[in-house]
């Protein structure tokens, strides 16, 4: 697992040199939007200003599992209301860095909401519907994600075409470099759109072959069926794309047990053996696996690792995936190896929970070559 010094200050190097391919990159993505809000649950209510928070998941869920057939009352402090959903955030992270944005998503419809107005001033935005909304409780070792869906039920490829164009939609695509569909659990509608696009769109691509990203945010809630016919469509892209698939930890662990897969790790040497069996059975580019304290990219057989740049006390962490993604993608679409392009991943991702903002260009290098050795 390597994330050596030599390492960081060969991809911090590289990075600058890159700073005007990078504005050169076009990005493609969509196709979610949401309205997050950052909540801490309070413990105990010492005053009116200050409070002993439920830093760890399951001190929660001791709370709640103890109110059975009593109730409670759980307070909730609001810590930030920003722009929300997988796209959103990768595409504002990858926006940050340089890249050439256009975002098509849920973000307001017919006006913009104003929480993507700073969003819509670096990139070009498009949006059909308004948001989702996303209740997101923090606490030191992970998340609790309450989702309210209902507008997402908007974002089908009938109102693609009526509301942003069909012709329009083939010509980003074909411009672009890179091309990013993300949230497919919470979009119902997604296999749907895919299949418009590979009947309607990919035989109309023309010019260099392009990087398709996907992410599937946390498949457990959809069914057999629905995954069964989104893994085979997946694989069918790659006819046109070169297909990465990202996964978190829990992502992976759902694929591998819905293709038959052992799921039995305790190391990373046993998620990397998962990785491949997955990666094996899914013909597709790039397999990426980003737990917290590394993350691995497979492709053609093999695997990399390299060590996250990990936090005890992070400031944020819901959107920490995306930013990985970002950064991730943003190694790839520049050339650099696998291993290089999880070093970029999780240096993004280990700025972002930082700092509660995205890395520019330099403050990633900057990160790469001031490694937090304290936070390993």
């Amino acid at each position: 697992m390597n994330s050596s010094a030599e390492m960081r200050e060969h991809y911090a190097r590289e990075l600058l040199v890159a700073e005007v391919q990078v504005r050169e990159l076009k990005a493609f993505i969509g196709l979610d939007g949401f309205v997050d809000e950052i909540l801490h649950a309070v413990d105990k209510r010492e005053n009116v200003e200050r409070y002993k928070r439920l830093s760890k998941i399951s001190q929660f869920a001791e709370r709640v599992a103890a109110a059975a057939g009593r109730s409670t009352n759980i307070e909730l402090v609001s810590q930030l209301t920003k722009l929300g959903g997988n796209g959103p955030i990768m595409a504002n992270a990858m926006a940050s860095l340089g890249v050439q944005v256009t975002y098509l998503g849920l973000l307001g419809y017919p006006q913009l909401h104003p929480v993507f107005a700073d969003f819509a001033r670096q990139s070009e935005v498009h949006s059909i519907a308004e948001p989702g909304r996303t209740d997101a409780l923090e606490f030191e070792d992970g998340k609790i994600m309450l989702g309210k869906t209902q507008p997402l039920g908007e974002m089908n490829w009938e109102n693609i075409c009526a509301r942003f164009g069909r012709e329009k939609f083939l010509a980003q695509i074909n411009s672009s470099n890179f091309v990013g569909c993300v949230n497919w659990t919470m979009l119902a509608g997604m296999n749907d759109i895919w299949s418009a696009m590979l009947q309607e769109i990919c035989p109309a691509l023309t010019g260099p072959r392009q990087t398709l990203f996907v992410d599937l945010c946390d498949p457990e809630k959809r069914t057999h069926e629905d995954v069964s016919e989104m893994l085979k469509l997946l694989v069918r892209f790659e006819k046109y794309f070169d297909v990465i698939l990202g996964l978190n930890e829990k992502e992976t662990c759902e694929i591998g047990r819905h293709l038959g897969l052992t799921v039995n790790y305790l190391s990373p040497d046993g998620l990397v053996a998962l990785a491949l069996a997955i990666h094996e059975r899914l013909p597709v580019s790039t397999l990426v696996v980003h737990p917290t304290a590394f993350a691995l990219a497979v492709s053609q057989g093999r695997a990399s690792l390299v060590a996250g740049a990990l936090t005890r006390k992070p400031l944020i962490t819901t959107g920490a995936g995306d930013h990985f993604n970002a950064g991730f993608c943003l190694g790839k679409l520049l050339g650099f190896s696998n291993e290089g392009s999880v070093l970029i991943g999780v240096g993004t991702s280990g700025y972002y929970v930082r700092t509660a903002k995205s890395p520019s260009l330099v403050d990633l290098a900057q990160l790469l070559r001031n490694w937090p050795e304290a936070d390993k």
